[in-house]
């Protein structure tokens, strides 16, 4: 968590507040207009919510987009045409998967609470598994035999004391757990589409969850795995989960990353300790060292949690239809106040990622001016946004 940033508290949790509310889409078109929305060109998370806010609705959002791309010098721009979502929805009926958005009172509760939480998920599977509290259990794809026999205790001695246990499908400690789990719960989070099943040899486990457990996706069915999808999956399975255990993982790896969002959403972060010879257990020994909670098997983890104000009111006491976006954007200003300020902007990100009210302080300019440019930049792919309220280039 930033310091200095004002955060709100649920049970153990600390989050980012929202300030804007919405009211959230009821009809089937509706509906349809924030997939639409969603999918269409350079529209990531953060601008999603931050048009729905400004706009009030998709529809409306989705009026003003060409517009507001051609401010920000993208010519030429077309929102995601209706056939392209049409088909998804098709996709989505025929794989018996189903659509949940933000708003709708079966969204997992903790996941609404992060940032950057996906407006809309696919799932396929045992839904009640969003009523239970869950753990992400991740690590090394090339694990250890004993990593492998770790997290199958574990991940079973959890699923008996009435948790779910969450990961990302991945080959090594992902699959194990996920293997441990299937009979107590297991919810497996998706890189690429719903269909699409990575890696080829997890296929087997693949339609196992799919029968007894739950797939998650954010992706559009047929979109195969990036590089860029990963890091987005990660945040989900953290944001899934009370707590994520790491069990063997590198110094530089994807398991270091989910912790890492873990702690920037306020949960709890604990890790297996390893011989310092070990590199797979490089990243455990440094989250150790930083402060993780160190665990020997179930005992330790339960008495963790234990030690924790419990999150077991957070879904009733966080309202379903208050939808967390960033302040908005208003004003619509000449091409030649958007290119000076445009110049400002990216000249003030040229080092490492700044937090937004930093940036709109050092501007000297009114926040909505400051926001809508923000807005217009993020479209034009030239500003990325980072967890924590924090502004980059692209």
């Amino acid at each position: 968590m930033l310091k200095g940033q004002e955060t709100e508290r649920v049970g153990s949790l600390e989050f980012i507040p929202s300030h804007h509310p919405l009211t959230p889409p009821h009809t089937v078109e509706d509906r349809a207009n924030w997939l639409r929305l969603l999918r269409s060109r350079r529209v990531g998370v953060s601008t999603f919510y931050r048009l729905l806010s400004e706009h009030g609705d998709a529809q409306t959002a989705l009026e003003a987009l060409p517009e507001i791309a051609r401010q920000a010098g993208v010519s030429e721009y077309q929102i995601c045409p209706q056939g392209v979502i049409d088909a998804e929805l098709r996709a989505g009926r025929k794989h018996g998967a189903r659509l949940i958005l933000r708003s709708d009172p079966d969204y997992p509760p903790l996941l609404a609470l992060i940032d950057d939480a996906p407006p809309a998920i696919w799932v396929k599977g045992d839904l009640s598994l969003f009523e239970r509290p869950t753990l992400a259990v991740v690590g090394a794809r090339n694990a250890s035999s004993l990593g492998h026999r770790f997290t199958r205790t574990l991940a079973r001695e959890l699923g008996e004391e009435g948790f779910a246990i969450a990961s990302g499908l991945a080959r090594g400690i992902d699959a194990t757990a996920h293997e441990a789990a299937l009979e107590t719960g297991t919810l497996a989070v998706l890189a690429g589409g719903l269909d699409e099943i990575y890696p080829a040899e997890n296929t087997e486990l693949y339609h196992s969850i799919a029968e007894s457990g739950l797939l998650i996706s954010e992706q559009p069915f047929g979109m195969k795995p990036f590089a860029r999808h990963f890091p987005m999956r990660n945040r989900i399975v953290s944001g899934l989960s009370r707590a994520t255990i790491v069990i063997e993982a590198a110094a530089r790896s994807g398991s270091l990353l989910t912790a890492g969002n873990a702690l920037d959403q306020g949960r709890e972060v604990m890790a297996v300790p390893g011989h310092p010879f070990d590199a797979r257990s490089a990243g455990c020994n440094i989250l150790l060292r930083d402060g993780a909670t160190l665990i020997r098997g179930a005992r330790d983890v339960m008495d963790t949690l234990a030690a924790a104000s419990p999150l077991a009111q957070t879904a009733m006491e966080t309202p379903k239809d208050a939808i967390p976006v960033p302040e908005a954007p208003a004003e619509v200003r000449s091409l030649a106040d958007h290119a000076a300020l445009h110049t400002e902007i990216l000249a003030r990100l040229a080092g490492a990622p700044l937090p937004e009210d930093d940036l709109i302080r050092d501007l000297g300019v009114t926040a909505d001016r400051a926001s809508a440019e923000i807005l217009n930049l993020e479209l034009d792919g030239r500003i990325a946004r980072k967890p924590g309220g924090m502004l980059a280039l692209g």
